[in-house]
């Protein structure tokens, strides 16, 4: 839906890339390599956000390691956005929310890097989660946003730790790699 609203393949692909995890950073030729582009379209686009104030350059050695600007006035709106193109909301709405005793949910995987997946990786931290059910859930879910999910289900009790990167969507920051 966004590709019709955005002409720019590039200037969507690096909305998404930096409003869906705001903590990520890149540099310009990481970023031409991650979408195979040119660095020259990705610095058109780059130079338009900084100009707006959507995202902040800072100078690391050699490089210009790019960031979300989490203060610009829209940044909240736009990481819905960002969510709802995904369908983050619809996995909240339809499957975390039903499951009763869960303390978190992360995305992990390419969707936490902020690249574009047909596989939304998520894992999910709660006691007494039924399987079946959640796999019912995942499914009707999984049918709202076309793509696949791919969940993994740990009791606060367990010894586990969460893939990096991740982005908590859901709950509070669990403590792991205890």
């Amino acid at each position: 839906m966004l590709d019709t609203l955005i002409q720019s393949k590039t200037r969507l692909k690096l909305l998404l890339r930096f409003f869906l995890n705001p903590d990520s950073s890149a540099y310009l030729r990481g970023l031409a390599d991650e979408f195979s582009e040119s660095t020259n379209s990705v610095r058109i686009e780059l130079n338009r956000f900084e100009e707006a104030g959507l995202i902040e350059g800072q100078k690391e050695g050699n490089k210009k390691m790019y960031k979300v600007n989490t203060k610009f006035p829209m940044f909240a709106d736009l990481q819905r956005i960002a969510f709802k193109h995904f369908g983050i909301d619809q996995i909240i709405e339809q499957v975390v929310q039903k499951l009763g005793d869960v303390d978190a949910v992360y995305l992990t995987g390419d969707l936490a890097r902020g690249l574009d997946a047909s596989i939304v990786d998520i894992t999910i931290i709660g006691e007494n989660i039924d399987s079946t059910y959640l796999t019912k859930l995942v499914e009707k879910a999984e049918n709202l946003i076309d793509r696949k999910i791919r969940t993994l289900v740990y009791e606060p009790s367990d010894d586990f730790e969460i893939e990096q990167p991740r982005l908590l969507i859901f709950g509070q920051e669990i403590d792991d790699g205890r």
